[in-house]
């Protein structure tokens, strides 16, 4: 029997979780209904899972990735790659989202015929009790209150555009326009994709088990995540050049305060930022595109391309400073932003230039099954 519904459950390190998610959702659901895992753990969370289909009602999926990428969201989008539903709905796995709203989503999709149903704590009958203490919360009011003020027009209708839990017809998104990073799927979804959308309010409440992944590091791609999307790939260019530049300012006075030639100092400060900023790109501006080409030849080529452009720049530098009475850091800095642009398209055109015909690898990998696709990876 194909299910109605595919329920997908990023998890990573949510084993005290698993068996209690899997009984709540069974009592909560009655028409048919699979589960597909999407799990990046570390602990025994694949066993947990494994022994919960055994003696589960409907089928239990899972998707082990060996090598994850995206974060939480990419996870989201490989479960929705494989989901054999119509309708899928998106939740975490420590319980904070109660798997008796999912019909609540569902009534709430049949009744309005949106493509998103959005699990809302910000509309009347919602809350956000469960987050851990007034600063996560303050945190999460004022995220939300900036990203709406972004994308005024594809969040009109979405008061939680920070949700993780929704319910999302399956047809209505191409998966090809996401760029999944960090925690944020949802707003990914809605802004990447032109979908009508409805909420329904929800009580988020207090983790079953476990520790929260909240951190530091997952604000830095959240805000990195809103950059790309309202910028595009650009925006990463941009702050990566930004500070590149100001690297090479700082190091180039470095130099000269302690009597080195003002010529000297802005190549070696040049050499310097021109290696830093190419690890950086590669990490996060152009990582979905490093399967085309060498490591090498991409370094070679980014390296000599920065290579010709600094000796220009470096002459010009040398022949303002000569020539006028224009400081010598004003110059540099007017110089390096007239060279951000070029820079950027010979990078976008040339360095990472995709090849024709060539897509880059699934990283995931299945616990069963001889092929390794999502629908050779059932554990029941």
């Amino acid at each position: 029997m194909m299910p109605d519904v595919s329920i997908i459950v990023p998890t990573y390190n949510e084993a005290p979780n698993i068996a209690e998610l899997v009984s709540r959702i069974e009592r909560a659901m009655h028409d048919p209904f699979e589960i597909i895992f999407v799990d990046d753990s570390t602990d025994d969370t694949a066993h947990q899972i494994e022994h919960a289909a055994l003696s589960a009602r409907m089928p239990v999926r899972l998707i082990r990735r060996t090598h994850p990428h995206g974060g939480l969201a990419g996870a989201v989008t490989e479960g929705l790659a494989a989901a054999t539903s119509k309708w899928c709905v998106v939740m975490d796995g420590d319980l904070q989202h109660p798997p008796e709203a999912i019909p609540v989503l569902l009534q709430r999709a049949a009744d309005t015929r949106a493509d998103v149903v959005v699990g809302s704590r910000h509309v009347p009958g919602g809350s956000s009790t469960g987050l851990s203490g007034p600063l996560r919360r303050a945190i999460s009011e004022a995220s939300t209150v900036v990203t709406r003020a972004m994308f005024p027009t594809r969040l009109r209708d979405c008061a939680d555009p920070m949700s993780g839990f929704f319910a999302v017809r399956r047809e209505a998104v191409d998966l090809s326009l996401l760029k999944p990073r960090g925690f944020k799927i949802l707003l990914e979804i809605l802004v990447r994709n032109r979908l009508t959308v409805a909420e329904a309010p929800f009580t988020f409440g207090e983790r079953h088990a476990g520790q929260s992944k909240a951190s530091l590091r997952e604000g830095f791609w959240f805000l990195w995540q809103l950059a790309l999307l309202r910028f595009g790939r650009l925006s990463g260019f941009a702050v990566i050049g930004a500070l590149g530049a100001v690297a090479n300012l700082v190091i180039m006075a470095a130099l000269q305060a302690i009597n080195v030639w003002y010529v000297s100092a802005a190549i070696i400060a040049a050499v310097l930022t021109i290696i830093g900023n190419f690890v950086l790109l590669e990490r996060f501006v152009f990582h979905d595109l490093r399967t085309e080409g060498r490591l090498l030849t991409r370094f070679a080529q980014s390296f000599t391309y920065n290579g010709l452009e600094t000796l220009v720049r470096t002459g010009a530098l040398w022949a303002i400073v000569a020539l006028t009475a224009v400081p010598s850091i004003l110059t540099q800095a007017v110089l390096l932003g007239i060279g951000f642009v070029l820079r950027f398209v010979y990078h976008s055109r040339v360095v990472y230039r995709p090849e024709p015909g060539l897509t880059p690898q699934r990283t995931s990998a299945v616990t069963s099954g001889s092929i390794p696709t999502a629908r050779n990876s059932s554990v029941r």
